[in-house]
């Protein structure tokens, strides 16, 4: 899933799973921008008793393991070392990882979601980013638009978000005036969506 930050990609990748025969099962979440690089790898695959100093004694289960018959989605996948990307290539073509220390093979029967908002194909000329595993996860891309692309759906999409809002908020329901709403269209929301509802929800509590 490909985008600009802030168009919703977690949003589709959610909705992906949960139109899907693997909706009873978990989806996982993965910010690979926000992994220690040093642990990046245990905590994909998850580690055996005693891998390295400090490990949890009974070993710990990766992302892998946790998200094993549902989904689990790579954000920001291009933050990922090029270190690994070698080990993630080679879970996706065989379908086997090992934990970090293990010796014994683990079956991976998860569906892969990855999103970035950077471009891709500019990273596999720079050599940022390896080129085969590039067209391997790139079987079904999905380009979200940014929301200035999108000002049709504008009106529906605060329509949606405003009552979500108030109610986490625990705060009455609120109503955009005309002359509101003519003028947030006029704006170009750099921040897509995530500007959208942070303005909508300062909006609530001013309320």
């Amino acid at each position: 899933i490909l985008g600009e930050t802030g168009v919703g990609k977690e949003e589709v990748a959610k909705y992906i799973h949960e139109n899907s025969p693997r909706a009873k099962q978990r989806f996982v979440k993965v910010n690979c921008g926000a992994l220690s690089e040093n642990l990046i790898e245990s905590e994909l695959f998850g580690y055996e008793d005693g891998a390295f100093t400090g490990a949890r004694k009974g070993g710990k289960a990766g992302y892998f393991e946790i998200a094993e018959g549902g989904t689990l989605f790579l954000d920001e996948i291009t933050e990922l070392p090029l270190s690994l990307q070698g080990k993630l290539l080679e879970v996706l073509q065989n379908r086997t990882y090992f934990r970090v220390g293990g010796e014994k093979k683990k079956h991976a029967n998860i569906r892969l979601i990855a999103a970035t908002n950077k471009n891709m194909k500019e990273m596999v000329k720079q050599q940022n980013f390896r080129e085969d595993l590039y067209y391997r996860i790139n079987v079904f891309p999905i380009q979200l638009p940014p929301l200035r692309e999108r000002m049709q759906s504008f009106f529906s999409i605060t329509r949606d978000l405003i009552p979500e809002i108030c109610d986490r908020l625990e705060v009455g329901q609120q109503v955009l005036s005309p002359g509101a709403l003519k003028k947030m269209e006029t704006y170009d929301w750099p921040g897509n969506i995530r500007e959208l509802e942070n303005v909508i929800e300062k909006a609530c509590i001013l309320s």
